[in-house]
């Protein structure tokens, strides 16, 4: 196991901050749905950034992480869909209720294979939504170019889902030191580039 050394700790902080700017200012003034959507994604990246800094990466090994960590590209493809694809927010909030539900009982009810396969495919459509959807409404002139950046974290949330979906199936494409050694900055470029993407509209 990789010991955590002060570097990712301060990353984790600064991430932490972030996270925590964004559910302070940068939520305000939207549909409901999609503000308790924001609201809750940005407060689970928070929590998780300061339970890594208190915990450490040994955390990242409990089943109960992987199911709650799920919840942040649940809830923010969820806001982002209310807020900029209404007609689809009542189909996806059953797909989200549904997904994180099926999440959890994969993971602590199934194989350990079942609960990835699971969790990758729902990772996978929200991850795309996150990062596909942002895309096309700024390259349409809907919103500003700048929430291009939201898209750029979807695909940022997306690489670090590859890698610890490789890595629970036994076949990673790297080794687990080097994935914890590469998250606290993935985990600040990501929450970097949302924020930056989000205060745009």
């Amino acid at each position: 196991m990789k010991v955590m050394t002060p570097i990712d700790r301060i990353t984790l902080l600064l991430t932490g901050l972030l996270a925590a700017y964004q559910v302070v200012v940068g939520v305000s003034d939207k549909d409901p749905l999609a503000l308790v959507s924001y609201t809750v994604a940005f407060g689970v990246l928070l929590v998780a950034g300061l339970l890594l800094i208190i915990l450490g990466f040994s955390i990242l090994d409990a089943p109960s992480v992987a199911a709650v960590s799920s919840l942040i590209p649940l809830a923010l493809s969820l806001g982002l869909i209310t807020e900029h694809v209404p007609s689809a927010k009542v189909p996806y909030l059953v797909f989200a209720v549904l997904g994180f539900i099926a999440i959890v009982l994969a993971k602590f009810i199934s194989a350990e294979k079942v609960g990835v396969l699971v969790l990758a495919l729902v990772h996978g459509i929200s991850g795309l939504v996150i990062f596909i959807l942002p895309l096309f409404l700024s390259l349409q002139g809907t919103t500003p170019n700048r929430f291009v950046f939201v898209g750029v974290g979807g695909g940022l949330i997306g690489i670090g889902g590859i890698l610890f979906s490789f890595l629970k199936t036994g076949n990673p494409l790297l080794d687990k030191k080097t994935i914890y050694r590469l998250l606290p900055g993935l985990l600040l470029m990501m929450t970097a580039s949302f924020v930056w993407g989000f205060t745009a509209v």
